[in-house]
C-alpha cells in the first residue's frame, strides 16, 4: 500500500511546502502531493517541479467547491505536469481536459461537501460510481473514507474497491490518523493513503516535533501491514 505524503494542513497547501520538501528529500518518499488551494498558480508550477525533481510522483488534490474552479484546477494540474490528479466530480468534463496529457485522474466517489470536506454517499451509491469511472477510463478513485457523515468508513472502502475491480487503484484521503487506521484500510483493500494534517500535528508521534519521525512512523504502521499481507 502506498503513503502519499500531502504538503496540507486544514484541506490547504501549507505555506513555505518547498521548504518541507527540502526537509524530507532525504526520506526518498515517492508520492507527495498538495491541495490546489492554498498557492498562487506560479508557486504550484514550481512546487510540481521540485516534487518530480526529488523522484516522486505529484499529486494535486481538487478540493475547491466551485465547478469552473475544480475545472480550472485540473487545466493546472495538466499544464504544472501534475502526475496524478485526485478529487473533483465533473469527470467526463475533467477526462477531456486531461485527455493527451501525462496526468491520470482519480475522482471522488459519493458526495463531497464543503470545505474543509466531508462525504456523504452510501456504499451502493459509491460502488456504482467507481465503477462508472472505471467505465470511463479512469484509473481509479480518491475516497475520503474517514470523513464519511452516512456511512461506516470501511464499508465505502469495501464497496468503491468493488465498484473499481481487482485493477482499479484506490485511493483513501482524509482525516487518517493512527496505525489502527492504515491497518483497516490495507484489509479492506485500499492500494494507497494520505496524509497531511496529522502529521503537522504530531498525531503519529504526539512526543517528537520531527517530520522525519512522524513519517517513519507511518511508514512502520504501512510496513506492519505489509507483514501481515
Amino acid at each position: 500500500m502506498d503513503f502519499i505524503f500531502m504538503l496540507t494542513h486544514g484541506d490547504r497547501t501549507m505555506e513555505a511546502p518547498l521548504d518541507v520538501l527540502e526537509s524530507i528529500r532525504s526520506l526518498g518518499l515517492r508520492h507527495i502531493g498538495f491541495k490546489d488551494v492554498g498557492l498562487p498558480t506560479s508557486m504550484i508550477r514550481e512546487l510540481v517541479a521540485a516534487i518530480r525533481r526529488s523522484g516522486a510522483l505529484a499529486y494535486m488534490e481538487i478540493v475547491s467547491t466551485e465547478p469552473e474552479d475544480c475545472l480550472r484546477a485540473a487545466r493546472l494540474a495538466r499544464d504544472a505536469g501534475v502526475d496524478r490528479l485526485l478529487g473533483g466530480t465533473q469527470v467526463e468534463e475533467i477526462l477531456s481536459i486531461l485527455e493527451g496529457s501525462e496526468t491520470a485522474y482519480f475522482p471522488f466517489p459519493g458526495r463531497p461537501i464543503g470545505h474543509p470536506t466531508r462525504l456523504s454517499g452510501t456504499p451502493a451509491e459509491v460502488e456504482a460510481q467507481s465503477r462508472a469511472f472505471s467505465a470511463l477510463g479512469c484509473p481509479g478513485a480518491d475516497l475520503l473514507a474517514y470523513r464519511a457523515i452516512d456511512a461506516d468508513p470501511l464499508d465505502l472502502v469495501a464497496a468503491a474497491r468493488r465498484g473499481l475491480g481487482c485493477d482499479g487503484y484506490l485511493i483513501v484521503a482524509g482525516s487518517i490518523r493512527s496505525p489502527a487506521q492504515i491497518r483497516a484500510l490495507a484489509e479492506a483493500g485500499a492500494n494507497a493513503f494520505t496524509v497531511g494534517t496529522a502529521i503537522f500535528e504530531r498525531a503519529f508521534k504526539p512526543d517528537s516535533p520531527s517530520l522525519a519521525d512522524q513519517i517513519a512512523a507511518i511508514l512502520d504502521a504501512r510496513s506492519q501491514t505489509e507483514e501481515l499481507n
